[in-house]
């Protein structure tokens, strides 16, 4: 049996430009703080788990809403999912996390929220996304990493 998706008609926007990389970007003894637009080219491109579409495509992320304090180490990404009662929303966010906790320096601190007032179960989702436990033991389940393997390929 199919699963119907949630959403079935999407609202798909048009991508962004890719970040061009400066020469400072490119000289190794230039210190380069990772930044919101570093953080969105990372994640702009995860595949959507019910649509050929990525998460750009789709305004689930946006640059707008990921901030990054070098200071303190912190990401903090915001992410909105397409209709408020998306049952995606979870695995969104941790494909979003997943992908940051792979290509971040492990000092960082990586936070990901269902954007206030976006989703009908907001505050549980992102209580499950905040819980190590949680999230330690969705990554434990192969069928689960497979799928969010298959969203940031």
């Amino acid at each position: 049996m199919t699963k119907i998706a949630d959403n079935v008609n999407p609202n798909v926007y048009e991508k962004g430009s890719e970040r061009e990389v400066t020469s400072s970007e490119r000289d190794e003894d230039v210190v380069d703080e990772i930044d919101s637009r570093e953080i969105f080219d990372l994640l702009r491109n995860i595949n959507d788990p019910e649509h050929p579409l990525t998460l750009e495509e789709l305004r689930v992320i946006e640059e707008r809403n990921i901030y990054v304090d070098n200071k303190d180490n912190s990401v903090r990404v915001y992410f909105t999912p397409t209709i408020p009662h998306c049952s995606m929303a979870t695995l969104i966010g941790l494909s979003i996390r997943v992908l940051l906790l792979r290509a971040l320096p492990s000092r960082y601190k990586v936070t990901v929220e269902v954007s206030e007032g976006t989703h009908v179960s907001e505050h549980a989702v992102n209580k499950q996304l905040a819980d190590k436990e949680r999230v330690a033991a969705a990554l434990e389940n192969k069928n689960l990493v497979q799928i969010i393997n298959q969203c940031v390929a």
